[in-house]
């Protein structure tokens, strides 16, 4: 019958609702637990202990005599509406008038012996939807109990009351109660009309049914109390064997006597009951097993105490009745051990009240319920529900274009700045009405200097001390006093004096003082100037010279990628927010409106503010004294302004987040005031006024702060670790919380706790309290709290303490009280894969509610983030469950943090896509699909890649700003430079991150891709260098042979000089334009998969190593230098081979059909697609082309019409002649101010018309425009810095290099695809090597992040492709129908020259960038269709290799399954 029984009151406190005058009040601390376990019957009482037993039926409740039990403390009904009837009548009515024209009619019919009693009841002209919030009562129970006869739709409220919907008829709404328990005697009620949110009472008062009483015909008969033992059990089976709280056990043990007696009045006899009840096999079964112990010599008594110590040393679970059973017979297996080593009964007895028993049980947790579920069954979503996508909007990039106007005084400082050669302790900026105090502090060795600087008009005296501790007004010694001060009491007095820096006069006046002794602090002043004194906004200004030296960016540069007014107009408030949390929320919510309105950075700025002050690099409060109401309505305050911005503005909801997140929730009023009444009751009820009590007392009645949370926390783990003070300091340490901090408050904490033993239990318990109600003001987005919020509870005041009353929030999902529920009862269970699902379904559930209008929606995010945090540290707490666990629980793992990241993020569908990518991967493992690894390899990379991706988009919002106001605040350079890191590290990407870390290894060894690909397997020996970007040493030459480790490479980079190998972890595809340069310039090129090896490659930084690589793997060693000398592979080329360019002119055509295409007109890239336009087999398409040949662009420029432009580019040149590389980019600036002459644009009509292709004219002039323009930027692309670069490495002469330009009409491909016809990793000629992606190939040999279906396919089997990867590209690139300009530059093709892909191909129209699914696209999921397409591009490449009898790179493209190809050349 009973599970385990106690309440679990921590549960009981956050599911609480609203309580009414009929309800029991329950005091807010957390009882001790209690259990009960079934056993038959105490045979003997013989052998007492200090222990009691109360014997209900089944059920017996074994509970210590001297244990502090948890008291409820119950509350006298008011009843000013009954109803009294009276047992002679067979029909009662009355009737109310509850609220105007709504009436009550209630009509009570008499029951006849053994019937039940009915009561009816009518509400007329109330709402459409009410409820009846109703109990019954019985002599012997104070409190409600709840009658298990019930209406249809009746729900059980918080185990207190009944909720019934009344029954629509008509202008009324009737209900009938049924009451067949003969022992209640009446019924209470009030009426609840949900669509309007009212309760209708009496006077403010229950309604209360008086039943009639009924004749009795079983007064006289006794029923066996072994059969009232089985209807109790038979009660439970069939109220779905629920848990039970001892009342409620007491409660059903009398109504199956009830029950009973029922049977009886119709004609039942004992003998009747007996057989019908014992003929239950389980019952009979369930006895057999209780009176199994029998057999033993044990007495039950004693098995009952040691099941109870069993109990509480597994830390007081809740046992099902099968586990109470068992635990019994565990009891009774280590009584009988006793035994058998021959103690006696006695001994045993003593033995249990000393503990002596050896005991083998695991703790488990309190509140653990096993009634519930093991885990939610989570419901069917479409994972595109999840899709949030907003258009980017214009950011407020830099408020002032011009260079910052610094005033005297910070020019002064700036220039001072500069010649401190010592570490800067720290920066302050002082506001003195339009003027500024500035001042740095210094740390020489052994010494700390304070440099003040002001541009005060008058005269100014610096009234001055130094502290030993904070607060202190001490003289400071004759020794540190400057030149011409004055030493007083307690103080000294010195003038500031007017000097200068570098001989460049500033009317500001400045002051210097050494201290030399390291005893001191800090240092207070206040100023005199103008007959006035000026302090710190009403406190003392204050210089801490406790920090570590740190350092303090010197300049804070121009503000670009920041709102920077809004960041100048906090660092100036910034002195006035520190006097308190009060003051510093009120300005924050001040600035809100401008922060929205300047976009996403303006809310950057509020963030970075926060979060500096949230991580201590703000002073909290200063000689200010605020009550915590005052701080908790100053939240309140701000976080309305989050929640309205949020619900307002949808596409700020995730920065929004992130502000409030480093907030509390607050409170108006009362919440925040309960922070200082309820540590006085925790004194006055514990006897602990005076020490560290008292001291926290004092602080907390000045400016509370969160740091009171984790001093409550410590207070807590200092007690329930038997007080071990070194626990509280470690708790205090590892929350940033250090002794010179606690020293630091106005009101220091100098003492540390000092508690009697005696005291623990009531200190638990108020201390516990106490930490929700900190929690409720600081921690918004703490989980207990959060929910706490959501679901509504209520706090007694004691004495003078104010009670606290939170509704629930309304509209919450149908079952959301139960899945929270479930979340807190398993949110320290070690297995965490049944609290992510829950979690992820509460978050789902949530997620509709958070896009409406609801005026507790900030309750709902802080819910929603205190969630999403969970989720993380879930995660964190599961890398142990993980460490052996198989590849399809890492994966589903995987699949919930990319669910609850999507969740929190906005603009999440590269996360939607990589989800169902991991879904699908999970479904191709169950199935047994052979490439489930590969693919799910191909998903892990994207999803790395989206990670990284969301990374640089919030270090492209929030650095700068954390960088400008870090230096305008001087916060500490460190914290700055991690600003962003450690938000990325703070949330749940960084646990998606260590997870994939974990699959990465096995889905490579289950796939067998080993740690590398390589992708120019050339033999190398050099010394390692290691650098971030290849990018960053493209252009640079290295004196000896270079093994360069590029943490990042795009694909377009160019192989710098002197470089023998490139090792990178980046992914550039096999066939991009790096890895083509790589093998054409015999460089060896590699990507590592394995970070280790990454890492020990690197650890070889300046050492000598050789690399010998083969096709899937690398070998590397270290050498010496003689085998450096010895190797001929290690000599440096100088100098690239001998290539030169002959220069093309002009042959008198703009325009050139393909028909005549020559070597003196256009390129070889022109010359193939005309080649195999006529060569190709029928089925291989080739697009229709036209051309700008050789010396258009060199007549254009000199045609009368460009005579400005020609002039201009003519200097800009000599400027690039002269080394001046910036050049470059005003080269093509200037191309692109060119005009078309006439002519040129009627020969390029006429040849497009003649060749039937479409002329973009005819679809308007600007049409034309946009065509044009694309030419000139082919045109301008000669002067790419990459081509640019290129062509000086081999010495080629850029002015001889001359631009074609082939015209073709673009293809929309469905995929496109690159062919090399001999594998370029193995330089296998019998192979053919391929990659393949979706929509244009620009995505292919541009810098586009992620990798390409790749596959090879054997000539003489072209049927059977091997796919070797899939794809992991984020995006596809689409356009509607359009042409193409491509580069067909003289120099592309040169031989030993890689000069492919240097020089740009541009579309007429913006190409689109789609976010690509995997999930659904054929390629991936239908294996006849990949094989037919991937087979039929193979036997395309093999065509074309036999028309040109040599090796092929080919690029082409698939539309509806035809094959397009759009190039060729020779495979170099």
């Amino acid at each position: 019958m009973s599970g385990a029984v106690g309440n679990n009151l921590l549960l009981q406190y956050y599911f609480s609702p609203t309580r009414f005058e009929h309800k029991r009040r329950t005091n807010s601390s957390i009882s001790s637990w209690r259990s009960s376990f079934f056993q038959p019957r105490a045979i003997s009482q013989t052998h007492q202990l200090p222990l009691s037993t109360e014997l209900h039926g089944q059920i017996l409740t074994v509970k210590k005599i001297i244990s502090r039990m948890g008291k409820r403390r119950a509350v006298t009904r008011s009843s000013q509406a009954v109803l009294a009837t009276d047992p002679s009548s067979e029909l009662l009515v009355e009737k109310f008038n509850l609220d105007g024209n709504v009436e009550l009619k209630v009509e009570v019919s008499s029951p006849t012996s053994g019937s039940v009693a009915v009561v009816n009841i009518q509400v007329t002209s109330g709402g459409d939807s009410l409820l009846l919030h109703w109990g019954a009562v019985k002599p012997q129970n104070k409190n409600w109990i709840l009658p298990q006869r019930r209406p249809v739709g009746t729900m059980v409220y918080q185990n207190q009351a009944l909720r019934s919907p009344f029954v629509k008829f008509g202008s009324s709404a009737v209900l009938k109660l049924e009451i067949d328990d003969p022992s209640i005697q009446a019924l209470e009620f009030i009426i609840f009309d949900e669509s309007q949110n009212k309760w209708y009472k009496n006077n403010g008062g229950n309604i209360r049914v008086q039943l009639p009483a009924r004749e009795s015909r079983t007064k006289s008969v006794s029923v066996p109390e072994d059969l009232v033992q089985i209807q109790a059990y038979l009660r439970w089976e069939r109220n779905g064997k629920q848990i039970y709280t001892p009342e409620q056990e007491k409660e059903e043990y009398e109504a199956a006597r009830l029950e009973l007696f029922e049977e009886i009045a119709r004609g039942s006899s004992i003998q009747d009951l007996r057989t019908k009840l014992t003929s239950k096999n389980d019952i009979r079964e369930s006895k057999e097993k209780l009176v199994s112990g029998t057999k033993s010599d044990i007495l039950d008594d004693l098995v009952q105490i040691q099941a109870y110590v069993r109990w509480e040393k597994a830390g007081k679970p809740n046992y099902s009745p099968e586990q109470q059973l068992k635990e019994f017979e565990e009891a009774r297996k280590e009584l009988q051990v006793e035994l058998d080593k021959g103690s006696s009964l006695e001994d045993i007895q003593k033995k249990i009240v000393k503990g002596e028993i050896k005991t083998q049980v695991a703790k488990q947790l309190a509140k653990k319920k096993f009634f519930m579920v093991e885990r939610i069954q989570r419901k069917n979503r479409d994972v595109m529900q999840l899709l949030t996508k907003f258009s980017s909007e214009p950011k407020e990039l830099n408020v002032y274009s011009e260079t910052q106007v610094l005033s005297e005084v910070q020019q002064f400082v700036k220039e001072k700045e500069n010649h401190i050669a010592d570490p800067v302790l720290c920066k302050k900026i002082y506001k003195i009405a339009d003027k500024e105090l500035q001042v740095l502090v210094a740390k020489p060795s052994g010494k700390t200097k304070v440099y003040l600087a002001t541009d005060l008009p008058k005269s100014v005296v610096l009234h001055w001390a130094l502290s030993e501790r904070p607060g202190q007004w001490a003289a400071p010694p004759l020794s540190v006093l400057p030149a011409d001060s004055v030493s007083l009491t307690k103080a000294a007095e010195t003038k500031f004096s007017t000097n200068s820096v570098d001989n460049q006069s500033y009317k500001v006046q400045s002051l210097e003082i050494t201290i030399d002794d390291e005893k001191f602090v800090g240092m207070p002043f206040v100023l005199f100037s103008d007959g006035k004194w000026i302090n710190n906004s009403g406190s003392d200004f204050y210089i801490d010279f406790r920090a570590e030296s740190r350092k303090v960016q010197k300049d804070a540069g121009d503000g670009r990628g920041t709102s920077k007014a809004l960041l100048g107009k906090i660092a100036e408030l910034e002195s006035e927010a520190q006097k308190s949390f009060m003051h510093r929320f009120n300005i924050a919510a001040d600035l809100m409106e401008e922060a929205t309105n300047a976009g996403e950075l303006g809310l950057a700025a509020i963030l970075v503010w926060m979060r500096f002050m949230a991580t201590r690099q703000l002073v909290w409060n200063k000689n200010y004294n605020v009550k915590p109401r005052e701080i908790s309505k100053a939240q309140d305050r701000l976080t309305d302004f989050l929640q309205k911005v949020y619900g307002n503005h949808p596409h700020y909801r995730e920065i929004t987040r992130m502000i409030m997140s480093t907030v509390g929730r607050g409170g108006e009023g009362d919440v925040g005031q309960r922070i200082r009444d309820e540590i006085l009751v925790i004194q006055r009820n514990n006897d602990c006024k005076g020490g560290m009590m008292e001291e926290w007392h004092q602080k907390l009645h000045n400016n509370t702060s969160p740091d009171d949370v984790v001093i409550c926390q410590a207070l807590i783990d200092y007690i329930e670790s038997d007080f071990d003070i070194s626990i509280y300091w470690k708790t205090l340490n590892d929350n940033g919380i250090t002794k010179e901090r606690l020293l630091g408050y106005d009101r220091a904490i100098h003492s540390e706790p000092n508690f009697r033993r005696d005291q623990k239990d009531g200190l638990l318990r108020d201390l516990q309290n106490y930490l929700r109600t900190l929690k409720a003001v600081h921690s918004g987005a703490d989980l207990e709290v959060a929910i706490a919020n959501c679901m509504g509870y209520r706090t007694e005041g004691q004495g003078f303490m104010v009670g606290v009353k939170i509704n629930p929030v309304p509209g919450l999902p149908s079952g959301f009280q139960e899945l929270l529920q479930f979340i807190l009862v398993n949110i320290e269970e070690k297995n965490v894969e049944a609290l992510l699902e829950g979690l992820l379904e509460a978050r789902e559930e949530l997620r509709p509610m958070l896009s409406q209008s609801n005026e507790r929606l900030r309750d709902l995010i802080f819910l929603d983030i205190a969630l999403d945090s969970t989720v993380r540290t879930a995660v964190e707490r599961g890398y142990e469950e993980l460490s052996n666990a198989s590849s399809e629980k890492i994966m589903y793992f995987i699949s919930l943090v990319i669910e609850n990241l999507a969740l929190s993020v906005d603009n999440n569908e590269d996360l939607i896509y990589c989800l169902k990518g991991w879904n699908l991967a999970l479904t191709m493992l169950k199935s047994g699909d052979d490439h489930w690894a590969m693919f799910a390899k191909s998903v892990l990379d994207r999803t790395r890649l989206a990670l990284a991706g969301k990374a640089e988009s919030l270090h492209q919002l929030l650095q700068p700003s954390a960088q400008y106001l870090g230096a305008l605040l001087g916060v500490d350079q460190g914290v700055v430079e991690i600003f962003t890191e450690e938000i990325i590290r703070g949330g749940s990407a960084a646990s998606l991150s260590s997870l994939l870390n974990r699959l990465d290894p096995i889905l490579r060894q289950t796939a067998h891709l080993g740690s590398w690909q390589v992708i120019s397997p050339i033999e190398a020996i050099g010394y390692v260098v290691v650098v971030d970007e290849l990018l960053s040493v493209q252009n640079k030459s290295f004196s000896k042979p270079t093994i360069l480790v590029a943490k990042s490479v795009r694909g377009e980079e160019e192989i710098p000089d002197g470089a023998v190998a490139v090792l990178t972890p980046d992914m550039p595809d096999v066939l991009s334009h790096v890895s083509v340069r790589a093998r054409n310039s015999k460089v060896c090129f590699a990507t590592c998969f394995d970070s280790n090896i990454l890492a020990d490659i690197q650890a070889n930084e300046g050492k000598l190593l050789l690399l010998k690589p083969t096709s899937a793997d690398v070998v590397y060693s270290e050498m010496q230098e003689d085998d450096l000398e010895n190797s001929v592979d290690s000599k440096i080329v100088s100098s690239a081979p001998p290539v030169a360019l002959v220069r093309k002119q002009f042959a008198g055509r703009y325009a050139i059909r393909s028909e005549e295409f020559t070597s003196d007109m256009v390129g070889a890239k022109s010359r193939n697609i005309a080649h195999l336009k006529v060569k190709v087999p029928s089925w291989i398409n080739v697009p229709t082309s036209v051309a700008l040949p050789f010396g258009v662009f060199e007549t254009v420029l000199s045609d009368d019409l460009n005579e400005i432009v020609a002039t201009k580019l003519q200097v800009l040149k000599t400027k690039l002649d002269g080394g001046d590389f910036s050049a470059l980019g005003e080269i093509r600036d200037k191309v692109l101010e060119l005009s078309a002459p006439p002519q040129l644009v009627k020969e390029l009509k006429d040849v497009m018309q003649q060749s039937d292709m479409p002329w973009p004219g005819d679809e308007g002039s600007q049409r034309w425009e946009q065509a044009w323009m694309a030419i000139k930027k082919v045109w301008a692309s000669k002067w790419n810095d990459r081509a640019y670069f290129s062509t000086r490495k081999v010495k080629l002469d850029h002015d001889y290099l001359c631009m074609a330009i082939l015209v073709q009409e673009i293809i929309n491909a469905d995929y496109a695809f690159v062919i090399h016809t001999t594998n370029p990793s193995s330089g296998d000629s019998s192979e053919i090597y391929c990659e393949v992606v979706k929509g244009l190939g620009e995505t292919l040999v541009g810098a586009y992040p992620g990798r390409a279906l790749s596959f090879v396919c054997k000539k003489n089997d072209l049927n059977s492709p091997q796919v070797l990867g899939y794809p992991s590209k984020p995006v596809g690139l689409y356009i509607k129908r359009s042409m193409i300009f491509r580069s067909d530059s003289n120099g592309e093709d040169l031989e030993g020259y890689a000069g492919a892909g240097l020089y740009d191909s541009v579309p007429m129209d913006e190409e689109e960038e789609v976010v690509l699914d995997y999930s659904s696209d054929p390629l991936i999921v239908d294996n006849n269709f990949r094989c037919s397409i991937l087979s039929t591009i193979a036997q395309a490449g093999s065509a074309i290799e036999d028309i040109y009898g040599s090796a092929q790179d080919v690029e082409g493209v698939v539309k509806d399954g035809k094959i397009y190809v759009v190039q060729t050349r020779p495979q170099m």
